[in-house]
């Protein structure tokens, strides 16, 4: 299996996930690898092999010599979805639909490369909507010449249910109109966003002076500019949290100095966001003191993911407040890596019970069969954690822990260890935000599970990424990040980009 995280970054900007050991979950993906499977002979079937059995909505295209493109030989009715109304004898370079064509050019093209089957995701999006995910596999297929010329494929494409009719998508954004920085760490992720607006990540100084103050500025003119910052204010070695907030603050207060016409924080970890209430006498509510830093110095709008209390992010700001949602890709994800198998959803404490179980409607209408639920019981005072109550159906099932986020692991670890005594079958770890802090790796490391999934609006530290090596599987975020920035900037809806799972999704 492949990870966003490990593909190049060509692949990345077309799908969100690729698999190299492959494992469809749809009748026609799962029949065309069968297919492929029992005609190998040697490195790959050859096309005589496979061309006259095509029954389940498969394709076969041939490469066409010095000119890196592909005709189609047989299925042009089944890649339509894809390519829009071509004929048998076409080439890609000539279908209607240009982005379907370079993905199944560049799928193509990897599968001749590594000679073996690669199976990859992505959801299609029409009148910017998600209308359908597709699960599309090709497989390389042997000339008469021994050679590797050919390739096999098929699609499964599940349909999401139909939502309100939708507005007309923005305008695409040019280098002229939006001005994108991304401030320290964040870097890496602020590229494959920019990559995926089709714009130029903005140049900015980062200055450190000898007694640990800083110095940031942009490097490009933002006056009457609609600017959006990126920025994760997790804790890392050498910049705390408290440390990114305060860069970003600045910043933002430079670029209302330099004109700019509105600013957008895009934080997709924002710090301090558990803190949102008053547990004990006196208690600071420091959800509130961000919001208050933030339009004290001029902010316009803060953009984040999956905070830690929805309503409480959004009643701490008076600026507009967009609490965007990954947990479709976690859901995905997991559609794929369970197919039938029994399955159950966890909250490791009550205080997450309600994103589990949404999350457990969305994966239950992903994978078209019943998911059991559960959670465990948890109290926490001056650092310390307790409560052993568990309660929920895993027994011969594998199960998924969910929360927004994995710290110490100590909650996910316990509610594994719980998992495991009652009888679950296989433990997957799942969260938005994998900050890993205080050896983490070391309590994860000891308890029973199989993989931790996460995205990377935090980017592991490359210590616990090689610890964990083997069980972390990171997802990417730049294609919502992208899209909820094209959204804002040309007026569109964002409503209508969180509505895709079940009603009252956080």
């Amino acid at each position: 299996m492949t990870t966003l995280a490990e593909t190049q970054p060509h692949l990345k900007r077309l799908f969100e996930r690729i698999d190299l050991a492959p494992r469809p979950i749809g009748v026609e993906t799962r029949h065309a690898l069968e297919h492929w499977r029992a005609s190998r002979r040697g490195v790959a079937p050859t096309f005589a092999d496979v061309v006259a059995d095509l029954r389940n909505g498969g394709f076969a295209f041939r490469a066409v010599p010095d000119a890196r493109d592909y005709e189609i030989v047989i299925g042009a009715k089944a890649v339509a979805p894809l390519l829009g109304a071509v004929a048998e004898g076409a080439r890609l370079s000539e279908a209607p639909n240009r982005r379907g064509a370079v993905r199944l050019r560049r799928l193509f093209d990897e599968a001749l490369r590594i000679g073996e089957p690669a199976l990859v995701e992505f959801t299609l999006v029409e009148k910017g909507r998600d209308r359908a995910g597709v699960e599309l596999i090709a497989a390389p297929l042997a000339l008469a010449d021994g050679a590797l010329g050919a390739v096999l494929g098929a699609l499964n494409i599940q349909r999401y249910e139909a939502p309100a009719p939708a507005r007309e998508p923005p305008p695409p954004a040019t280098d002229e109109e939006i001005v994108l920085f991304a401030l320290g760490s964040s870097r890496a992720l602020g590229e494959r966003v920019a990559r995926e607006l089709a714009i130029t990540l903005s140049p900015h100084e980062e200055r450190r002076f000898e007694d640990e103050e800083r110095k940031t500025r942009p490097l490009v003119g933002v006056r009457d500019k609609d600017v959006y910052v990126l920025s994760s204010l997790e804790g890392e070695a050498g910049d705390s949290g408290a440390d990114k907030l305060l860069r970003l603050l600045f910043f933002i207060g430079a670029l209302r100095d330099a004109g700019a016409a509105r600013i957008t924080a895009v934080t997709p970890y924002l710090c301090y966001a558990r803190k949102d209430r008053r547990t004990k006498p006196l208690d600071p509510v420091a959800t509130r003191y961000v919001a208050q830093l933030l339009e004290a110095i001029g902010a316009d709008r803060i953009v984040t993911i999956d905070a830690h209390n929805v309503a409480a992010f959004e009643n701490a700001f008076r600026i507009e407040a967009v609490a965007l949602d990954a947990q479709a890709l976690l859901a995905r994800y997991f559609a794929h890596r369970l197919g039938a198998e029994p399955a159950a959803v966890v909250s490791p404490d009550l205080g997450g019970e309600k994103r589990a179980e949404l999350f457990r409607q969305r994966l239950e209408t992903m994978l078209a069969h019943p998911v059991a639920k559960g959670f465990m019981d948890k109290h926490r005072s001056m650092g310390e954690i307790a409560g052993e109550i568990f309660a929920g159906d895993v027994a011969g099932r594998a199960v998924v822990i969910l929360d927004d986020l994995i710290s110490s692991g100590g909650t996910m670890a316990r509610a594994a260890r719980a998992c495991r005594a009652n009888g679950a079958t296989r433990i997957f770890l799942a969260a938005t935000h994998g900050l890993f802090a205080r050896d983490a790796d070391s309590a994860l490391r000891e308890a029973p599970i199989e993989e931790i999934v996460v995205t990377d609006t935090v980017a592991p530290s490359e210590a616990v990424a090689l610890r964990l090596r083997g069980r972390l599987v990171t997802l990417g975020v730049a294609p919502l990040l992208a899209e909820a920035i094209a959204r804002l900037h040309g007026g569109g809806s964002i409503d209508e980009l969180l509505d895709t799972g079940p009603k009252g999704a956080p």
